[in-house]
């Protein structure tokens, strides 16, 4: 495979074709694979790429796969997809650089995004487009430890950003009510704040949004 390809891994056969259906409409090489060992014993040096991956599969897992290809240092991208998301799987995902973490039933137009993502991370960026992606002054000045700002987002209150944090570790209502003293309505009042203020529609999402501002 001497141009980018993107790998499927799936031991579900309905999503490979439909993955692989997807993306060669969409103009991209594709090669598919049952396990995370047929995809390993199939590996080749010069392969290049983005891999796609579920994170349940019989034998190893998709995050397992994802950690083998980061200790080959291999130049391929991985995107994370899983109909069993939480944040703490989330977390590790962003945590070994995966390129996005994607829930299923997904959007084709976010896996198709990821999936161009992870290529342009392969090929390194232009020098255009790593000028584009260097904040201003002013865009660093607006964004708060921690928080996950975008230009023209809410800032978050002191609370609201103490409540994110412990999500992002993957702290249920409950036990952040504990830490922070506060009742569990209270709690949940500020996660749907946050989440609103953020453009998020879950908490692996803002999960998504806050590794990727914080560079992780």
């Amino acid at each position: 495979m001497h141009r980018q390809t993107v790998f499927v891994v799936d031991d579900d056969p309905s999503v490979r074709d439909a993955l692989t259906l997807l993306l060669s409409l969409h103009g991209h090489a594709c090669a598919a694979f049952a396990s995370a060992e047929d995809f390993l014993g199939a590996l080749q040096p010069g392969w290049r790429g983005c891999v796609v991956a579920d994170i349940r599969m019989s034998g190893m897992s998709g995050l397992q796969l994802q950690a083998r290809l980061k200790e080959k240092g291999l130049p391929l991208a991985v995107v994370v997809v899983t109909a069993h998301g939480d944040v703490a799987a989330a977390r590790q995902a962003f945590m070994a650089d995966a390129v996005d973490f994607i829930e299923k039933p997904f959007d084709s137009d976010q896996l198709l995004r990821a999936v161009q993502a992870g290529l342009a991370r392969v090929r390194g960026p232009a020098p255009a487009a790593a000028d584009a992606a260097t904040p201003t002054p002013q865009a660093t000045h607006a964004q708060t430890p921690g928080a996950a700002p975008v230009g023209g987002t809410p800032a978050l209150s002191p609370r609201e950003r103490e409540v994110m944090l412990l999500l992002v570790q993957g702290l249920h209502n409950r036990r952040i009510a504990e830490e922070l003293g506060i009742s569990h309505r209270t709690v949940e009042v500020h996660k749907a704040r946050v989440l609103e203020k953020l453009g998020a529609r879950s908490v692996v999402e803002l999960v998504r949004l806050v590794d990727r501002n914080s560079g992780s």
